[in-house]
């Protein structure tokens, strides 16, 4: 994560999304953004094509406030860029335009709180671009069809904040971690048959655990490769990035 102070470029810079992940399940944000692996599944594919509606650029003014989609978001605190999917630009007694995010789910609002962790990445975003700050935003989810109210309170900052360095160190590690499977987690998982949660080992790749149970025993070469050219080399995790206290989404190890 980008030391205080220090200058940003867009290759320190994880994506925003990658926070939700994370919460959600630090192995499958490892999935996603150190081995670059994705498959949908009737889920995805719905909340992939709800996104892209959202996510064409346009603006337009009604009753005083202009909404904003597709926006492009940046914060150089939390290391992290994407794209929002709604803003309401409000205007305020100075003249001002307030920012207020609206990020689209599918499905019903969630027990954990990735949700509102990547929002909050998303104000704090708006907060660095505006140089306002921002009080609350809002989660529409497809089930019921409304908006989930979300207050960026102290407590939620600060959760961003841990979440955000973790993330940064997982992916700057270049490892991805083993979880305990989790029946109503992991079967929901669009990558559960890359991911092998029941059988894949500690500290090892998915896309290596897949590979040996094809390859020959002892098929990877010298230089840390398996045969599908999965890159084992380890890389330091920033000193400190990670927070093992940090709540992700409830956990059954069988």
């Amino acid at each position: 994560m980008p030391g205080a102070g220090a200058m940003v470029l867009d290759a320190d810079l994880i994506a925003l999304s990658a926070l939700q992940h994370y919460l959600y399940c630090p192995r499958q944000c490892a999935l996603i953004h150190v081995e670059q692996a994705w498959a949908e599944n009737v889920a995805t594919a719905e909340g992939r094509v709800a996104h892209e509606r959202v996510h064409a650029v346009e603006s337009e003014v009604r009753r005083g406030v202009r909404t904003v989609t597709g926006m492009p978001l940046r914060s150089e605190r939390l290391g992290v860029s994407g794209i929002a999917d709604v803003v309401e630009l409000h205007r305020t007694a100075e003249d001002a335009w307030r920012p207020f995010p609206v990020e689209h789910k599918r499905g019903r609002p969630k027990a954990h709180r990735a949700d509102e962790v990547q929002l909050c990445a998303q104000a704090r975003a708006l907060e660095e671009m505006f140089a306002v700050e921002i009080a609350e935003g809002a989660l529409f989810y497809g089930q019921p069809r409304r908006r989930t109210p979300v207050t960026f309170d102290v407590a939620l900052r600060e959760l961003t904040d841990e979440v955000a360095a973790s993330t940064h160190g997982l992916i700057a590690s270049g490892l991805t971690p083993r979880m305990g499977y989790d029946k109503k987690r992991c079967d929901a998982c669009s990558l559960i048959e890359i991911c092998r949660p029941q059988t894949t080992g500690a500290g090892r790749s998915a896309s290596a655990a897949n590979h040996a149970r094809r390859s020959p025993r002892g098929s990877a070469d010298r230089n840390g490769r398996d045969g599908a050219g999965v890159e084992m080399q380890r890389r330091r995790s920033p000193r400190g990035s990670a927070d093992r206290n940090i709540p992700i989404a409830p956990v059954q190890t069988r």
